[in-house]
């Protein structure tokens, strides 16, 4: 999809930085802006050697950027519908001279086919919209409005993208909030994406689940691992954990 930049307002953007500045990740001051979600995610799974990875609404390419900062032999492409992340994600993707190693196309998910082949990808991974639209307060923001709620996409739309663009055997990680755990399994079995591994993210011990981070396997059984939980901070208003301090380490 092509878009005329032109006819869109510029927005302001801010240099933010990973990885102790070894990643740049410029984002949009007031408009969408990723968190400790997208990084949990990136560090959730270990890739197989030149396996083939698709970010469904990468945003500012923060995930493709964080896989190939770690990993040096992937295939990896986003795929984002608001035409300024888009170019933001290429910007990024140049910027931080990884032109070679990561593609950005813009497109709707929901019209998957007409931008992808079936079972393109090995691997997809997603942050997908968290909440519901109807009788949610919306953000003014549009752009956090398409990236945060379910305005655009809903879940069951995801799920069925990710298994479309999977080969039999091949894998969907998705970051959720945990209130909502039970929709997204059941919206992956539906899709025949079966749940594999799982991992609930505290924000500190003690704390309740906020997040859940899960792995499906598509045309697998019914074995489900539970990991270890996650927790953000070491207690309640503290430093981050050690295991959340390493996702950011050069």
């Amino acid at each position: 999809m092509i878009w005329n930049l032109d006819e869109l307002p510029a927005r302001e953007l801010t240099d933010d930085t990973l990885f102790a500045g070894r990643l740049i990740c410029r984002q949009h001051r007031d408009g969408y802006r990723f968190s400790v979600d997208a990084v949990l995610l990136a560090h959730f799974f270990t890739p197989r050697p030149a396996e083939s990875i698709l970010d469904l609404g990468c945003g500012c390419g923060v995930i493709p950027l964080i896989l190939a900062y770690r990993w040096s032999n992937l295939n990896l492409t986003g795929l984002e519908l608001q035409p300024q992340l888009a170019a933001l994600a290429r910007r990024n993707v140049t910027d931080n001279g990884l032109a070679a190693r990561i593609a950005v196309v813009g497109g709707d998910l929901r019209a998957i086919g007409s931008l992808f082949g079936p079972g393109q990808f090995q691997r997809v991974v997603c942050n997908p919209p968290f909440y519901r639209s109807e009788g949610a307060r919306l953000n003014l923001d549009p752009e956090r409005r398409l990236a945060r709620h379910e305005v655009a996409v809903e879940l069951a739309e995801v799920v069925a993208a990710a298994a479309w663009l999977l080969h039999k055997g091949g894998r969907v990680d998705l970051v959720y909030p945990a209130e909502r755990l039970a929709a997204l399994l059941a919206a992956l079995r539906e899709a025949e994406l079966e749940p594999k591994r799982l991992q609930v993210v505290h924000s500190f011990p003690g704390g309740p689940g906020k997040l859940v981070l899960v792995e499906a396997l598509k045309g697998g059984g019914e074995e489900l691992e539970i990991l270890p939980p996650f927790f953000i901070y070491q207690q309640q208003g503290g430093e981050y954990s050690p295991e959340m301090a390493r996702c950011y380490e050069p």
